[in-house]
């Protein structure tokens, strides 16, 4: 049994800052990427696959450093598939760091994952598994919950072995969900409880925006709007993340509205520090019933008011803060010694 940490000892570390495979979306360690099914989380994760290989920029926008090496475990694709994708992608270059497996023998996803980040442990790898329903074992008579934990578990804990490196798991939605966006991840609560960062995307069919929810336990948290265009690629609805997170926040509070009301609604939204009524139905000329239309958004919590006489966006998305990203360090890790997870068969 290992000793105790007592409180006056924790307090007195000093810990590296958390490090980011996407700036302010996806830290190191175990992510899950949720979504529904044909709505284009594959794609998103090829288009992360691209930019990391590369060094480039993650949806379209968030330099993610130098290029690291990357496995993408395709499961559910072919060669043929994974090359059109590319083809329509159109990236600006393609690297020899991108992998690629469309098959994995049953039983050894733990073997070929920790192989993979044992043989690039220096350079921050990345693993892609598309998708955990493709390998997941049976229960049997385990509990659920239990079962769910410990698969994720051991999955985990093979990016835990090597400092810098991260595995991202793309996962289906469960039917219904809730208010909580959590409550979307499909499976057992196991399943989210192994990992350290949660992302869910949320688009109707045949609209080229989206929501992608961020939770997680030590990184930046929040909302933020993307725009999948017609080759398949994922960028930001905006210049960076807080454009992206204001862009989210306007949806959330337009959605279910009129067009005039909409854009009351999205004119206040361009004034985070406040904008007058006057100064509302200066920029809408001609639109009459400008303050009713300000009231009722009040009322119902689509904007928010600083003073009097004063309203502003409400601000429910988290503000995003994170570590400086230096991409000019080379990856510096430590050799890892491969994890011990005898008797998980995933």
């Amino acid at each position: 049994m290992s000793d105790a940490l007592t409180a006056e000892w924790l307090m007195a570390q000093a810990f590296p800052p958390i490090r980011y495979v996407v700036p302010g979306v996806i830290p190191e360690g175990m992510t899950l990427l949720v979504a529904a099914p044909k709505i284009g989380k594959s794609w998103m994760v090829l288009g992360l696959g691209v930019a990391l290989s590369c060094g480039g920029d993650a949806f379209g926008a968030l330099p993610v450093g130098a290029p690291r090496p990357v496995l993408y475990l395709a499961l559910e694709d072919g060669p043929r598939r994974l090359q059109d994708r590319l083809v329509r992608l159109n990236p600006a270059e393609v690297s020899p760091l991108l992998e690629f497996r469309v098959e994995i023998p049953a039983g050894v996803v733990i073997e070929t994952i920790t192989d993979f980040m044992t043989k690039h442990s220096s350079s921050d790898p990345v693993v892609i598994l598309d998708t955990l329903g493709k390998v997941m074992p049976p229960a049997g008579n385990a509990s659920q919950y239990g079962h769910d934990y410990r698969v994720l578990s051991a999955l985990k804990a093979t990016c835990d072995a090597v400092p810098g490196s991260s595995l991202i798991i793309v996962h289906h939605t469960r039917k219904g969900g809730g208010e909580d966006f959590l409550d979307a991840v499909s499976g057992t609560q196991g399943i989210a409880g192994a990992a350290d960062t949660v992302l869910v995307l949320r688009r109707e069919r045949n609209d080229d925006r989206a929501t992608l929810f961020v939770t997680s336990r030590d990184a930046a948290e929040g909302e933020y709007s993307l725009l999948m265009t017609e080759t398949g690629a994922w960028h930001l609805d905006g210049q960076d993340l807080e454009d992206a997170a204001q862009a989210a926040q306007n949806a959330r509070s337009t959605a279910g509205v009129g067009d005039r009301m909409a854009d009351v609604i999205a004119t206040v939204g361009r004034f985070p520090e406040g904008i007058k009524p006057s100064d509302v139905k200066t920029l809408m000329q001609g639109v009459p019933g400008i303050d009713e239309y300000l009231r009722r958004a009040l009322e119902s919590g689509r904007i928010t008011k600083l003073a009097r006489g004063l309203y502003a966006p409400v601000r429910s998305v988290r503000s995003v803060s994170f570590p400086e990203f230096d991409d000019s360090e080379t990856h510096k890790l430590t050799q890892l010694t491969p994890p011990e997870l005898a008797g998980v068969d995933a």
